[in-house]
């Protein structure tokens, strides 16, 4: 990372050269600005960016945390891509304008393109950057900007302002060309995908404002768009203009009109019933001595680790191939079943977390998925490595976007821990990352466990996937279905480490749940532990309770969402 101190220091030291030259002879002393914030959708409030622009579609509006008002902008920065987001308006030449703004986040820079900026090191709430320029001899625009640093996580960023006076009434009146061969390039129950051909200007064009009939939803820098949160089976008509520096606007492009896919009856069509299996801990049972048994057919394989320098191997030791692991799968296929690899969990050294990069890690995922020919990935998202870091993942999610689009068909699961009403604050933001970058992840999977769930194990579950439901049809414009679609439970069994009891009878109730609302992954912790051990505690290989051998596989391998 670039050394902000380094920066600061360079910024004093031009400061103090331009003092010098004030003192040592006449400068010519320039105007003054007027207090008015010539910003358009300063806080947000909109529910839109526009007219902000944001790199990599990296930028997003979001209800919490705010600073004022009711929206804030999220940038979800990642290895290669500071989430740079920006607004060019019309200024006067020769003038002082002041720009402020609250920010929230690791290393958040605001400033104006060409000229000063100023930063925060990483508050942990809103903290005012104010900062002063002045335009040049013949300048009529500014870009404003702001951004977060590399790898540095999201940041936060509401109720900027600039502060001088407006442009306007000078030369440029001249609106561009309007944008032509607007086009879908794709779509989904919930987004449309758009391409256009570039406007021209006789000064340049700096935005592009995409419409849904007569409502501005987006505005980008570039001549592509996703335009998500739709409605699905929904017809849409779009619509560009053009607009530069100055503010004039263009004329409107052809329009196109697209339907959404439908969003009911099972969305992604994806279900899967796989509890887990450790070859590395707990008794591992015989595969398949386990599907002979209960009926199932896919297990989630635990755990792939980075065994140094962004290197997948099981457990971080074992091999990839010729192992253990790869004789229960081969066995798994024989007997006509599947496997899904985790990656991450709890402890241990994470690819997630290790690899250098987004583009390293999906090298990484790539590695494993040719090794088996894999139909689906499980990003197991735990700690404060991961989970708790938004760098890491938006890394991940941009490492999944990666190898879904490089391997068609490919599923991808994202899981991690809840709280008994839904996603917590992490939980939150990895879905709002996800929606932000594209990620198009089939499968978020709560573990409802060690969740503080109590003695009413099937109620808190079944309220913390409700939250679930809820956070994706906020985030994505999702209905009911389509939700419910992209949930997965992954419980488990008997006791957890916080002594909760999930008993066979309680599982039956999640099962039967998870059935009647269609979901789409059903999984517990773990088929190692599956076998009865009353009294027995915590342990690897048995539920510490009463039960039946594979009983709760049993129970699993009737879910069929």
């Amino acid at each position: 990372m670039r050394n902000p101190l380094r920066r600061s220091r360079r910024r004093l030291l031009a400061l103090l050269g331009s003092a010098a030259l004030a003192v040592g002879g006449a400068i010519a002393l320039p105007g003054t600005a007027q207090a008015a914030n010539i910003l358009t959708n300063p806080g947000f409030e909109s529910g839109s960016l526009s007219p902000w622009s944001c790199t990599g579609n990296l930028g997003s509006v979001v209800s919490s945390p705010v600073h004022g008002g009711s929206k804030a902008l999220q940038g979800a920065v990642s290895s290669s891509d500071n989430a740079q987001c920006s607004q060019t308006v019309a200024v006067k030449p020769n003038t002082t304008y002041t720009l402020q703004g609250w920010v929230r986040g690791s290393y958040v820079y605001l400033g104006v393109d060409g000229g000063a900026s100023t930063w925060t090191s990483s508050p942990s709430a809103y903290s005012q950057l104010s900062v002063s320029f002045t335009t040049g001899a013949s300048q009529t625009s500014a870009t404003i900007y702001v951004h977060g640093w590399y790898a540095q996580g999201s940041y936060y960023a509401d109720d900027i302002s600039l502060d001088g006076p407006g442009g306007g009434g000078g030369s440029d009146t001249q609106a561009p060309t309007a944008p032509s061969g607007l086009t879908s390039t794709g779509k989904s129950s919930s987004s449309v995908s758009l391409k256009w051909n570039a406007s021209t200007d006789n000064v340049g064009v700096t935005a592009y404002d995409i419409y849904s009939g007569s409502s501005q939803v987006l505005s980008v820098s570039g001549t592509t768009a996703t335009v998500s949160g739709l409605s699905p089976s929904t017809s849409y008509a779009f619509t560009v203009k053009a607009r530069d520096a100055a503010g004039n606007t263009s004329a409107a492009s052809n329009s196109v009109t697209v339907t959404t896919d439908a969003g009911t009856g099972g969305g992604t069509g994806f279900k899967q019933a796989a509890p887990y299996l450790y070859e590395g801990w707990g008794d591992p049972p015989s595969p398949t001595t386990v599907m002979s048994a209960t009926g199932i057919k896919w297990f989630t394989m635990a755990f792939m680790l980075d065994s140094g320098g962004c290197n997948p191997a099981w457990d971080g030791s074992r091999p990839l191939t010729g192992g253990v692991d790869q004789s229960a799968i081969n066995a798994v296929r024989s007997a006509g079943g599947d496997i899904v690899p985790s990656f991450g969990g709890w402890q241990g050294s994470k690819l997630g977390a290790n690899c250098s990069s987004a583009s390293a890690l999906a090298g990484a995922l790539q590695k494993v998925i040719d090794a088996y020919s894999l139909k689906a990935i499980d990003m197991d998202i735990e700690n404060t490595d991961e989970f708790e870091n938004e760098a890491v993942q938006a890394k991940i999610l941009t490492a999944l976007k990666t190898v879904k689009a490089n391997n068609p068909g490919l599923k991808t699961i994202v899981t991690f821990g809840t709280s008994t009403t839904g996603p917590t604050y992490y939980g939150n933001r990895l879905i709002e990352q996800a929606q932000s970058l594209g990620a198009n992840i089939d499968v978020f999977t709560i573990m409802p466990f060690d969740f503080g769930g109590g003695s009413d194990m099937y109620g808190n579950t079944v309220n913390a996937a409700e939250g679930l439901k809820a956070k994706l049809k906020s985030a994505f414009g999702w209905d009911d279905a389509t939700a419910y679609s992209h949930i997965g439970i992954s419980g488990m069994n008997g006791l957890s480490d916080q002594q909760e009891n999930t008993t066979p009878a309680i599982w039956t109730q999640i099962k039967d749940w998870a059935n009647s609302h269609h979901i789409a992954r059903l999984a517990f912790w773990s088929v190692n532990r599956d076998r009865p051990c009353p009294g027995g505690g915590v342990v690897s290989n048995c539920s510490g309770i009463s039960q039946n051998n594979w009983q709760f596989t049993s129970i699993t391998a009737g879910f069929t969402g």
